[in-house]
């Protein structure tokens, strides 16, 4: 899985890049499926830094989540839980997502005919 990290307006240290792919890396236990992860930084706003997070997946369109908060590392863990709970929910979308057998449907009732 490629991850590309970016900043706007503004550079990353090594190290914080380092905790941001950690903490992304953590998202491949929710899907097995995903192709990559690109994660944006805007650092327009110093004191309320934007973290902005694209995920592909096979068969799927991209799932987006953007966060706001004090620090770079606080805006990625929450956007993170955003990415994690639409993760979940296709997720559970994938698992129900089961057709009836026709052995199972009931045939038609005679007054139906």
């Amino acid at each position: 899985m490629q991850i590309n990290i970016s900043a706007r307006h503004g550079h990353l240290s090594p190290g914080t890049q380092d905790k941001i792919t950690e903490k992304v890396e953590g998202l491949r236990r929710f899907f097995d499926r995903m192709t990559a992860m690109h994660v944006t930084v805007d650092l327009e706003h110093r004191e309320q830094p934007t973290v902005e997070v694209k995920v592909s997946a096979e068969h799927h369109d991209e799932f987006v989540a953007t966060a706001q908060a004090d620090n770079v590392i606080a805006a990625v863990d929450g956007v993170i839980e955003k990415i994690e709970s639409q993760l979940r929910k296709f997720k559970e979308k994938l698992k129900e997502h089961r057709a009836t057998p026709h052995k199972h449907l009931e045939p038609p009732l005679p007054e139906e005919l």
